[in-house]
């Protein structure tokens, strides 16, 4: 242990301009950067709303209205693909099977069912307004999508109440119409010109509602963080503790350092052991998690996937990270701060769906290690580990960079060992 020198050392010399002119660069083009991605991401996802999916099932039979055959729900479906913008929404036209099968699968935000029997309830609500008898409003359902994301729950009612508000006005209109005309000019009392003049009840209802204890599906995205923040963090205390035991870094305890004596140790075979103490710790971290989830009161159907798969997904976040610190040093840790925090969260959909951030976010969803993550714990959470959710996506994502991770360790910690680049002071 040695105590920190105090005083002038050094004669008073004039400390150099890249000693704090490079720090602030770094500083200002690392927030800046931050600052684009999470204001972007954030601060009006329904004007970067793209190919956002919805389903439009339309099972009407049609009717005999007035003399004449009539779809009023094929009507209604033509008009909504019209109304509804192509290149903010992909509004898909499906059967309710299929419909259901992608709502379950987390592939669809939300879904438009007009019934079978719409048209014949249209008619007899009309007949309803001149003739006595009991009726019932016609109904058109939007099924939303909670699992899928909480923001996108939002995002459907608001897409899907504004389309079918028109609608409904198109639709009370040719009532009233048809009515006035088989009142011979009748005035219409005021209750039936007002329940004619919206005559569709729209219902929105969750499909597969979330339990209690979800946050309102924010776990899955925070459960990632977690995951992520394990791997990440992991690394750098793994790199730091390491690195001074071994003596190729100081560690300081307030006033005072300790600088062990350089271990005789190859670069190849530092980064087999911090990879070892990542693999031994993963699956430790990755209990603890589920402990504590589990004393919150968070509900986990699939422990064992949750478990193997949180495992994964530290061990190659954390070997990729320390990887890239053994290949690029210091500057490793801005690296692995830009590839798996700050690209990372505007891109991971886990709080607004990858469809409503700007297209250049979107694009990084793609390959960035949270939005595949999110995807896996999302799917074990909410869709019972289902593989067309998104958990065989993750499989093979987090495989492939743990591949990634192993191969630039080797190859990079290997190619400066034999050109003997070694871990020492070197002569400036």
């Amino acid at each position: 242990m040695t105590t920190a020198d105090s005083g002038n050392e050094g004669g008073g010399r004039r400390l150099p301009a890249k000693a704090w002119l490079a720090p602030m660069v770094v500083i200002a083009l690392l927030m800046s950067l931050l600052a684009t991605m999470y204001l972007a991401y954030v601060v009006d996802p329904a004007k970067h709303l793209h190919e956002f999916p919805i389903a439009l099932v339309d099972q009407d039979q049609g009717d005999v209205i007035g003399g004449k055959p009539t779809n009023l729900g094929e009507q209604i479906a033509d008009g909504l693909t019209k109304q509804v913008p192509a290149e903010k929404v992909a509004l898909r036209p499906m059967g309710i099977g299929q419909a259901q099968r992608e709502l379950g699968d987390g592939k669809l935000y939300g879904a438009i069912v007009i019934p079978a029997d719409f048209t014949k309830r249209v008619g007899i609500f009309a007949t309803a307004s001149v003739v006595p008898g009991d009726v019932q409003q016609p109904i058109i359902t939007v099924y939303t999508n909670p699992r899928a994301g909480s923001f996108a729950v939002s995002l459907v009612q608001t897409i899907t109440g504004q389309a079918l508000s028109k609608v409904n006005q198109t639709v009370g209109a040719q009532l009233t119409d048809q009515v006035k005309g088989q009142t011979q000019g009748q005035e219409l009392v005021g209750l039936s010109r007002l329940l004619l003049a919206k005559p569709i009840d729209v219902v929105v209802t969750p499909y597969h509602p979330l339990p209690a204890g979800t946050g309102g599906g924010l776990v899955a995205f925070f459960y990632t963080v977690m995951v992520l923040l394990a791997g990440f963090t992991g690394a750098v205390v793994i790199t730091s503790m390491v690195d001074s035991s071994l003596g190729f870094a100081p560690t300081e305890f307030g006033p005072w350092y300790a600088h062990f004596p350089r271990a005789p140790i190859s670069r190849l075979r530092t980064l087999l052991m911090k990879w070892a103490i990542m693999a031994v710790m993963a699956p430790v971290v990755s209990g603890i998690y589920m402990g504590v989830a589990r004393w919150l009161g968070m509900p986990i159907d699939r422990p064992l996937a949750l478990f193997l798969y949180s495992t994964l997904a530290i061990v190659a976040v954390g070997v990729t990270a320390l990887s890239i610190v053994a290949a690029f040093g210091t500057a490793g840790l801005l690296v692995n701060l830009v590839l798996f925090i700050v690209l990372g969260l505007p891109s991971s959909g886990g709080t607004i769906p990858v469809e409503a951030v700007p297209r250049g976010v979107a694009w990084l969803s793609g390959f960035e290690p949270m939005h595949q993550v999110f995807l896996g714990l999302r799917s074990i959470l909410f869709f019972d580990a289902s593989g067309a959710a998104g958990l065989s996506r993750a499989l093979w994502m987090t495989l492939l960079g743990l591949a990634i991770g192993l191969v630039l360790g080797a190859v990079v910690t290997k190619f400066y060992d034999y050109k003997g680049l070694h871990r020492k002071p070197v002569q400036v």
